[in-house]
């Protein structure tokens, strides 16, 4: 290789931690090792947001949208003494009036027993300097209303809450209906 040549990139798997100010704690960029991991977090999420059976996810899925040929969406994984501490899923939107896109914090999971020892706040500030770094408008996430911890974590991090928005969904028979919908009207021309 000529000296003047750029090293290759290390391959994902091999992606160093990234180091924080909290000791002891560490970041990474997650691979496809991580899916069973992944999944395991997901899983302890929704059993905290007390939807345990909600979860349709599987290892293969998390695959395709992870880690395919074109990743969905990104995961981090925290570990606090070397031990699996919590994980954020995030990806991007984009912002209309900002004309900038977006980080959209999907997920954001400490385990119990690790928190209290700056976890969370390692995560959400990792998140607010890539959002910064990728010239991002804004930062965004969705919280329960019930979930008063993450509610008071958030407001201590500056968050601002967004009451004169409510978040709009619709999955399964109506999405598939107002889906058909289109397809009726495309065909009558």
């Amino acid at each position: 290789m000529p000296s003047d040549a750029t090293p290759p990139a290390l391959p994902p798997a091999a992606a160093p931690d990234i180091a924080t100010a909290r000791p002891g704690v560490t970041l990474r960029p997650a691979t496809r090792d991580d899916l069973g991991l992944i999944l395991a977090l997901i899983r302890e999420l929704a059993v905290y947001e007390k939807e345990p059976d909600a979860v349709l996810a599987d290892e293969a899925t998390l695959a395709l949208q992870l880690f395919g040929e074109r990743p969905a969406a990104e995961v981090v994984i925290a570990q606090a003494d070397g031990h699996p501490a919590g994980f954020a899923l995030f990806f991007h939107n984009f912002s209309t009036w900002l004309g900038k896109r977006g980080l959209y914090l999907e997920d954001l999971f400490v385990r119990p027993e690790f928190r209290g020892r700056g976890v969370g706040q390692v995560l959400m500030a990792y998140l607010a300097r890539l959002a910064v770094e990728r010239d991002c408008g804004r930062f965004e996430w969705s919280v329960l209303d019930w979930n008063t911890p993450a509610l008071d974590f958030y407001r201590q991090l500056g968050a601002v809450p967004m009451d004169e928005w409510t978040v709009q969904r619709m999955t399964g028979p109506a999405l598939q209906a107002l889906a058909d919908s289109f397809d009726a009207a495309a065909a009558r021309g």
